[in-house]
């Protein structure tokens, strides 16, 4: 190169799923040269199921139309917006003004950037979950705002710990992200858990971001921190058609809130985008109008694999909550598991199964420090798939 980055880039890392599919690649490359099978990937979370039908109809039927194919409008077209909201008053019992508390993403990964870019100035801090997603802690760094982890632990059921949190420094504190059902670790949200979260927010003044893709996700109760009365005021959400309608790729989001807020992230997204192909929208709000049963039939598969993917637990050692929402199952090592080499229990598992039984399960410790231990299977495999892991996984440990 013949400039330098810019510094913020030295705050941040590649994610490591981008790193880890290059390594898997030149595995894959080397066991089909050796007329091996390809890795089982369990690592990220990518639904393999199919979108609605009528949602594939939708983007057939409208791709193919006069006057589709131009730049749309930054703020979605309005049918899209009153899907939304009609979808978050159906399931969540919350009220939303289509013109002014609804803004589509492009996926609501988008959402964490722009939301950072928005509200942070350098030197800002941000609570982040620890462990949690990744993407949280990097857009903070480069929007040059200073991470402040604040602790989740299985033993207080991986949720906040308020006396902790009253108890820290919260100068300058402007922004905290929370996110339940919690990736990685399957906690559900309760009402009494959203009211908390809101009320800490609105006294201490920091902007609270839910990131709720999760929520339809082995769970029959959807909950949305919006919910909670006033919260509109001190709170965002984020939601996004990735894992709960098997439309990952997409990239379909939204962020809703109090309109002000809204204003204000629009001026960062019109900015960086030329709004979303117009039969992605037409699709998504066919994928919104989905009845219960859409999601019965979903869960239904998720918890077929989810018994699965404990028994790889159980032939680990692992611990898990059986009971868990969401898209993994996230299991602590035994004791006996110990971190070798500047890795930490959990990658060296990871690693070990990786190479040995050609099986990748993700190492907790990407999630944050509290993640160590832990390793984490992802339930986007079906169940003959996850069959053939487990079995692979026991013939590797039986070696």
């Amino acid at each position: 190169m013949i400039i330098q980055p810019a510094k913020r880039t030295e705050s941040v890392k590649e994610y490591f799923f981008s790193i880890k599919n290059r390594e898997m690649a030149k595995l894959n490359k080397e066991r089909a040269a050796r007329g091996e099978d390809p890795i089982i990937n369990l690592g990220i979370g990518s639904p393999d199921g199919t979108p609605p039908r009528a949602a594939l109809e939708a983007v057939a039927r409208t791709a193919v139309l006069d006057g589709v194919h131009g730049y749309q409008s930054y703020t979605g077209i309005p049918e899209l917006r009153q899907a939304l909201s009609d979808w978050y008053a159906r399931y969540y019992g919350v009220t939303l003004d289509p013109a002014s508390e609804i803004q589509p993403l492009t996926g609501s990964k988008e959402g964490i950037l722009l939301i950072s870019l928005t509200f942070l100035n350098p030197g800002d801090k941000v609570l982040v979950p620890d462990p949690g997603y990744p993407t949280y802690t990097s857009a903070s760094r480069i929007a040059e705002a200073e991470v402040v982890k604040y602790d989740l632990v299985a033993e207080k059921g991986w949720v906040p710990d308020f006396d902790a949190l009253e108890a820290m420094d919260l100068t300058g504190v402007k922004l905290m992200w929370t996110n339940y059902p919690g990736m990685p670790t399957g906690a559900r949200a309760t009402e009494e858990l959203y009211a908390k979260i809101a009320d800490f927010g609105r006294r201490h003044k920091i902007l609270i971001v839910n990131d709720n893709p999760y929520s339809f996700i082995r769970n029959d109760k959807p909950l949305s921190l919006l919910a909670v009365p006033g919260a509109k005021e001190g709170c965002l959400e984020m939601n996004s058609l990735s894992k709960a309608h098997n439309m990952a790729g997409w990239r379909i989001g939204m962020v809703a809130g109090e309109a002000d807020y809204i204003k204000e992230i629009l001026k960062v997204k019109s900015q960086m985008d030329s709004g979303m192909f117009k039969p992605l929208q037409y699709a998504a709000v066919e994928a919104l109008n989905q009845g219960p049963e859409w999601f019965d039939t979903l869960n239904a598969e998720y918890r077929r694999r989810a018994v699965i993917a404990g028994k790889i637990m159980d032939v680990l050692g692992a611990e898990y909550n059986p009971d868990s929402a969401g898209l993994f199952v996230f299991g602590k090592l035994p004791a006996s598991v110990e971190g070798q080499d500047g890795k930490t229990p959990g990658e060296v598992i990871s690693d070990r199964i990786l190479y040995g039984a050609g099986v990748f399960i993700t190492p907790g410790f990407i999630f944050g420090h509290n993640g160590d231990r832990y390793i984490r299977i992802s339930l986007c495999a079906p169940v003959p798939v996850l069959e053939k892991a487990l079995e692979k996984v026991k013939a590797f440990l039986g070696k």
